[in-house]
């Protein structure tokens, strides 16, 4: 038994040093590299910070809509829904989120809304959206504000981003991001 033990300590040991500090060391190196120096994209808009890779609550009929959040965008208690596609009450939120869409977008049809308009993110704070779910949403912006439809689809397309490293995951667009395109856009038209 002793000849466990001590191997048994030393390797905790090991495993302490390197998880507890070197890749701790490593991890926080490499945030400070990146842009924003590891404290995330910060937007100062109208003299008001925002924090561009957390999702931000949009519903008014005038920007773009952002994508449900099962925690209200609280960003200090990230988290998702946890109900499974068959769960009642998730269901009947999806059903009141369509409804509600509907109303507020009476020339969609149903079958046009994407689903990441009417579900939550994994962590309830994605800040993108599809571009498909930017673009269903068009005509109420272009209408509300009183924009043509090519304008705003030309704003959709210069704030969509590719994929990561043009392979992994599908083209979005940061809602904030639109918006404030958006709230541009409307000041050059004045």
């Amino acid at each position: 038994m002793k000849k466990y033990i001590l191997p048994s300590i030393k390797l905790t040991a090991l495993c302490l040093l390197l998880l507890s500090g070197v890749y701790t060391i490593i991890l926080l190196g490499a945030g400070k590299l990146l842009p924003g120096k590891g404290k995330g994209e910060l937007i100062t808009q109208n003299g008001k910070t925002y924090y561009a890779n957390i999702g931000q609550k949009f519903t008014d009929d005038k920007y773009f809509w952002s994508r449900p959040s099962a925690v209200d965008y609280n960003a200090a208690g990230s988290g998702g829904s946890n109900k499974g596609p068959n769960n009642e009450e998730l269901l009947q939120t999806v059903q009141a989120r369509i409804d509600t869409f509907l109303v507020h977008n009476p020339e969609i049809n149903k079958s046009e809304i994407p689903v990441d308009l009417v579900t939550a993110s994994g962590s309830g704070l994605d800040p993108n959206i599809s571009v498909q779910a930017a673009k269903v949403q068009v005509k109420r912006v272009a209408k509300i504000r009183g924009l043509s439809e090519p304008a705003l689809q030309q704003i959709i397309s210069e704030n969509t981003e590719g994929p990561f490293l043009g392979l992994f995951g599908p083209e979005k667009i940061n809602v904030l991001k639109l918006n404030i395109a958006l709230e541009e856009l409307v000041k050059s038209e004045m």
